[in-house]
């Protein structure tokens, strides 16, 4: 295990990081009230490069060091694929600073006169153990065709593991300050560097991070005000009001096994870097305990797999409802604002039973109302993980369209939906 950073709050991001301290030590740190001190869920050595032990600079978007990504963790239409190392601002209790991962790729050819137009790139759910990390553990295929799409018309990509995903600490899964404090500061880092880049950046995001890239629009004008934000593309993205909440409870059987058991898991594993009186056990069963636990060492696609063999049901899991405690988590999970300083693409899949088409259209709504300029667009038959490809086609005539300056016309009077 690696050391738990020491300017993180040992007594916040600790005794709540783990549920409780019998069930941490037992089933993740080996019983050693000492080491559960030192180490942070989720948290394994992945080498050097993402390891340090005092940082240089305690100034947020300071690049630490780069390096060339592995094979795997490349893509293919990149003539540069780099790995980063940043400073940026702990975004749950915003008073340290802390090492974020993340990569830059670099398309192939001349870049134009002020650099390759910049994209930042906002990852959805990997999990919250260090394993999982994208500049580490690779990307799912959808998203290397999704980036492929956009290094192979010019545009460069930036893309942070996000606070905790590779570096330590733990990862506070869906919080989206946190998230938006490592986008905004990897772009500072890329630009302030000598990377052929521009100025000007549109922020992408899928699932957790179109969460991300929403909120990295709303923390910009007061935490990076010197960023030249000009748009959003986000699809698949949640929105956790009251409403949005009801929608997905309405999609998720509670006598049934659900893969989509491992989001509950993830985001419990949030609520306790926030709760310091949130106890596991007090809600999973004893039965479902170890599954809930195996997000300090699993990625999220295993977590569903997990899920299934053992047949894990929302009745099975828990022996008391978490709804009313994860209350406090959904508020690290709400958008600062959703008067969005840039035009914002949505892309809505129909059947998308992960963020279903109603949270996904009160959150247009809300941002309607709100006075952001909205281009929404339904897609019938797309489902979350379909949706991000199948946006593209509109997506990319809205991106272009933002870097040439042209006006971007919002359609809130003519919803798709």
């Amino acid at each position: 295990m690696m050391p738990y950073m020491m300017t993180f709050k040992l007594d916040k991001l600790f005794f709540g990081a783990g549920f409780s301290l019998a069930v941490v030590s037992s089933l993740v740190f080996g019983g050693d009230e000492k080491t559960l001190r030192a180490s942070a869920l989720g948290d394994s050595y992945l080498g050097e490069f993402y390891r340090v032990d005092e940082l240089s600079s305690t100034s947020p978007g300071v690049l630490i060091r780069h390096e060339t990504l592995d094979e795997h963790q490349s893509l293919n239409r990149a003539a540069d694929n780099i790995r980063l190392l940043y400073t940026s601002t702990e975004g749950l209790f915003a008073e340290d600073i802390v090492a974020v991962s993340g990569a830059l790729f670099i398309p192939r050819g001349t870049p134009p006169e002020g650099g390759w137009p910049l994209l930042g790139w906002a990852h959805g759910t990997v999990g919250i153990a260090d394993i999982c990390s994208p500049s580490y553990n690779g990307r799912q295929q959808r998203d290397e065709t999704y980036l492929n799409h956009w290094l192979a018309n010019g545009y460069a990509v930036v893309a942070s593991d996000y606070q905790g995903l590779g570096t330590q600490g733990t990862h506070p899964y869906l919080a989206t300050r946190p998230a938006a404090y490592s986008n905004l500061d990897i772009i500072r880092a890329v630009q302030s560097a000598a990377f052929p880049v521009s100025n000007t950046i549109v922020m992408i995001g899928q699932s957790q991070g179109a969460a991300a890239a929403i909120a990295t629009v709303g923390h910009a004008p007061e935490y990076a005000p010197e960023l030249d934000i000009q748009g959003l593309v986000a699809t698949g993205a949640p929105y956790f009001s009251a409403e949005g909440i009801a929608a997905i409870q309405e999609t998720r059987p509670k006598d049934a096994v659900d893969p989509r058991l491992g989001y509950n898991f993830l985001a419990l594993s949030m609520l306790g870097l926030i709760d310091p009186e949130f106890v596991l056990e007090d809600y999973v069963s004893a039965d479902v305990l170890p599954v809930a636990m195996a997000v300090t060492d699993t990625c999220y696609v295993d977590m569903k797999k997990l899920v299934k063999r053992e047949l894990v049901t929302y009745n099975k899991a828990f022996k008391k409802s978490p709804e009313k405690v994860l209350t406090e988590a959904f508020r690290r999970m709400e958008y600062p604002t959703l008067k969005l300083s840039a035009p914002a693409f949505f892309g809505i899949g129909g059947k998308d039973i992960n963020t279903p088409p109603r949270m996904q259209q009160a959150l247009v709504t809300s941002a309607c109302v709100a006075g952001s300029r909205v281009r929404a667009h339904f897609y019938p038959s797309a489902t979350h993980g379909s949706i991000v490809n199948g946006s593209t086609e509109e997506s990319s005539q809205f991106i272009a369209s933002v870097f040439a300056g042209e006006e971007i016309i919002g359609n809130c009077n003519e919803l798709p939906f």
